[in-house]
């Protein structure tokens, strides 16, 4: 057995927010390593390296909670509003680990990188400066508009082997792809880490994948193949199949360096996709040469010295074993609508058309967090080049989005970027933009039906730019590239031919480009700033009257008493991500100010009684209005009300505010037949009662007129359904089963009223 002393042996940033400025500190031995007297996965070496009681922590995989100490906290721009809102909130005077902000999500694309980000920094000034100073007040790290998303930060300055980071969105498993831990959570739970306090995590499963083949980027999203190599992948993911299916549970993944780190990082970002916790790859040589490229080969150096731990064990035991043959895969695309319905390139044009989906493809866009590398924009550049060299120009608009400003300045300097803005492209700021509905489009009206392709992670409806007839289709960098110069989706550009300028025909050659620059990264502008060692006198200020930014009111507390004659404020049929229950795109102005975008509550949820969206009944008046209307309108009067739900509610984002929301309105139980993992942490976290049906059947036995009763709070207890009693509108009752998952801790949360009341209760 390996001596697992080294095992937690990690590394951890010194300088709160430092950029690159690393050391390797050897931790104390972990005795519940050795007390497993078993073989470990990567995954459990690092989380179980990472426990705060070692020698007292019970380990059993998707049972036991684990109490856990994160190396680093990282939250994207929209989402940092309200986790240092409720970290004011908290009394605390500095953040206990490493921690920083990027304000990568307020930037709408419109005209073009530097304009929309000028104007960006103007509309947001008052967002921007409560970011900014927050971060100096209370030692947190700030990334300014411009730097770049979130995820390629990560991966370029704070990810490395061994690693536990926590982020507050739902693709920071992105940073696998340098062999750490990294998972998205809530910004209660990042405020949690923050004040010094161990975070939970359900102790997790762990699924191993043996894979043939070349690439896999994505497991939504298949390559190119340039050279049909069939070389051996290992690939160790999470339960294959719909996301509503999934228990959480880690993944991890072996492999002897064929994919470069920022594929690796693609493949462990849309795992996040179909219901995996994270995805995490071993230590292999990519790492290191890209660690020492983005200068840390200090950190690469002792990668390398401890890179017999830093793999899993031999015969370590996996939950499930599921075998892919890569070399069998063709490039796929997949939508539109779900990022989970696949389709091969050479067949989606005829499906389109079976189907009656537009096939002429409006815009291509490449870029997000997913695939903005710069070998993905290099893999771009080369199909973009031979359509130049051919007189050709994109048929469609063609947008890219770099990953970070050091991949902007780089792909400048290298010519990649004015390749593609010669095939017709323009290049957009270092931001989420049209990823997350930050998409001022003028080529279409709201309602017109429309194809888009891009090299996104999610295409739920609406997500792009508002509009629900946009059919949005997600594939890798080259392939967007290719569709949009031809303009249509029944273009398969393995084997049909493109006619250039001279009217002769040219098939595209299947790209390659180099995985990292030969010469150094070009760090471009400096956008970094560092916390003040000392903050005694940065102020914070708040403005009573602003429409963007609100101080936080504590909920109430539970009352003692069960739930008695809930309301149904409405009766969600089939899926319900976060997108639907807090909707992005013009809302996330709003994210620092939860009564305003309290707003966009639930409104693209599907009422099963009519099935229309933003329109329910109102219980007392019996009209229909907006779900936020009756919502206000139930909280005036003293009517609390639950919600009923499907499969996976809560699917997507880790969107705080899909949980803020409905508690802030008066809300005070979600019940569905299941819940996406995040989300049903951030209900937990704010005082509300995530339940699930002990039998899912039960769903149909509640109908939107009902009133419900939840009975059991009293002796409220791990592992004890609670009783739930239907009352009819014609006086007949029915009584089911609800199940739930908390554990004492979660219990006292929902006593105190919110997470964030009960750390101020054990404060006094």
């Amino acid at each position: 057995m390996a001596p697992y002393s080294l095992l937690v042996t990690r590394l951890q940033k010194e300088r709160q927010g430092g950029r690159r400025s690393c050391s390797w500190h050897q931790a104390t031995p972990c005795s519940s390593l050795h007390r497993l007297n078993r073989p470990l996965t990567l995954s459990e070496k690092i989380v179980y390296g990472h426990l705060d009681d070692p020698a007292g922590q019970e380990i059993e995989r998707g049972k036991t909670y684990l109490r856990l100490r994160p190396d680093r906290v990282a939250m994207q721009g929209a989402t940092a509003q309200m986790a240092m809102l409720q970290f004011i909130s908290s009394g605390l005077p500095k953040v206990a680990v490493p921690s920083t902000i990027h304000c990568d999500h307020l930037i709408e694309a419109q005209l073009g990188g530097e304009k929309d980000l000028r104007r960006a920094k103007d509309i947001n000034q008052e967002v921007y400066n409560f970011l900014a100073t927050a971060g100096a007040k209370y030692g947190v790290g700030f990334w300014r508009p411009g730097s770049g998303i979130i995820h390629q930060i990560i991966l370029e300055n704070y990810a490395y082997p061994g690693v536990l980071l926590i982020g507050t969105d739902s693709h920071t498993p992105n940073g696998g792809g340098l062999g750490g831990i990294c998972i998205g959570v809530g910004g209660a739970d990042a405020v949690d880490v923050m004040a010094g306090i161990p975070w939970e995590l359900k102790c997790p499963k762990v699924r191993v994948g043996m894979a043939a083949g070349w690439w896999l980027v994505g497991m939504n999203t298949r390559r190119w193949d340039p050279g049909g190599k069939g070389e051996q992948v290992r690939l160790e993911s999470s339960q294959l199949g719909t996301a509503g299916t999934w228990d959480p549970g880690l993944a991890t993944s072996q492999c002897p360096g064929l994919l470069c780190s920022t594929g690796m990082a693609t493949i462990c970002n849309m795992g996040a996709e179909i219901g995996a916790t994270t995805s995490v790859f071993p230590y292999n040589h990519r790492m290191k040469k890209y660690l020492s490229k983005t200068g840390r080969a200090d950190i690469a150096n002792l990668a390398d010295e401890f890179k017999d731990h830093l793999v899993p064990d031999p015969g370590c035991h996996y939950d499930q074993l599921i075998e892919i043959n890569l070399s069998e895969l063709k490039p796929h695309i997949n939508g539109p609508f779900t990022p989970d319905l696949a389709h091969p390139v050479a067949e989606v044009g005829k499906v389109a058309e079976k189907e009656g989906w537009p096939v002429d493809i409006r815009v291509g866009l490449i870029g997000s967090c997913t695939n903005s590398s710069y070998e993905d924009m290099g893999r771009s550049a080369a199909v973009a080049k031979q359509a130049l060299a051919h007189g050709l120009k994109c048929k469609s608009q063609f947008t890219i989005t770099p990953g970070s400003e050091q991949i902007r300045a780089t792909i400048e300097r290298d010519g990649y970027a004015q390749v593609l803005r010669d095939v017709g492209g323009i290049v957009l700021a270092n931001a989420c933009g049209p990823c997350i509905g930050q998409w001022d489009r003028k080529d279409i009206k709201k309602g017109e039906k429309n194809t888009i392709v891009t090299s996104y992670n999610r295409n739920f409806t609406g997500r792009n730019d508002a509009n629900p007839e946009t059919h949005a289709f997600v594939t890798s960098p080259e392939i967007v590239t290719a569709l949009a110069i031809a303009g249509t989706l029944k273009f398969n550009p393995e084997t049909d031919y493109l006619t250039g300028k001279d009217g002769k025909k040219f098939k595209l050659e299947a790209p390659d480009a180099d995985e990292l620059p030969k010469a150094e990264f070009d760090p471009g502008q400096d956008t970094y700033q560092h916390p003040p060692k000392d903050s005694s006198g940065q102020h914070v200020d708040v403005s009573p009257t602003s429409q963007r930014l609100q101080l936080l009111e504590p909920f109430d507390k539970w009352d003692g008493k069960d739930l008695e004659d809930l309301q149904i404020l409405i009766k969600v049929k089939g899926k319900c991500t976060t997108d639907h229950i807090s909707a992005a795109g013009p809302w996330l102005k709003f994210r620092g100010h939860l009564d305003n975008i309290s707003n966009n509550l639930l409104i693209g949820a599907i009422n099963i009684e009519n099935g229309k969206a933003n329109s329910v009944r109102n219980a007392v008046t019996q009209e229909f209005g907006p779900v936020p209307d009756t919502a206000r309108y139930y909280k005036k009067h003293g009517i609390r009300w639950v919600v009923i739900g499907d499969e996976n509610y809560g699917e997507g984002s880790s969107r705080e505010h899909a949980a803020l929301e409905p508690r802030h309105l008066g809300g005070r139980a979600i019940i569905t037949k299941s819940f996406a993992r995040i989300h049903e942490t951030n209900l937990k976290k704010q005082g509300l009662l995530p339940l699930t049906f002990a039998d899912p059947a039960d769903y149909n036995k509640i109908h939107p007129v009902d009133k419900l009763t939840i009975q059991g709070l009293k002796d409220f207890t791990p592992g004890k359904p609670l009783k739930c009693i239907i009352k009819h509108p014609n006086g007949t009752q029915e009584t089911i089963l609800l199940n739930h998952t908390f554990n004492e801790t979660q219990i006292e949360w929902f006593r105190a009223g919110s997470a964030l009341n009960r750390m101020k209760e054990l404060q006094k």
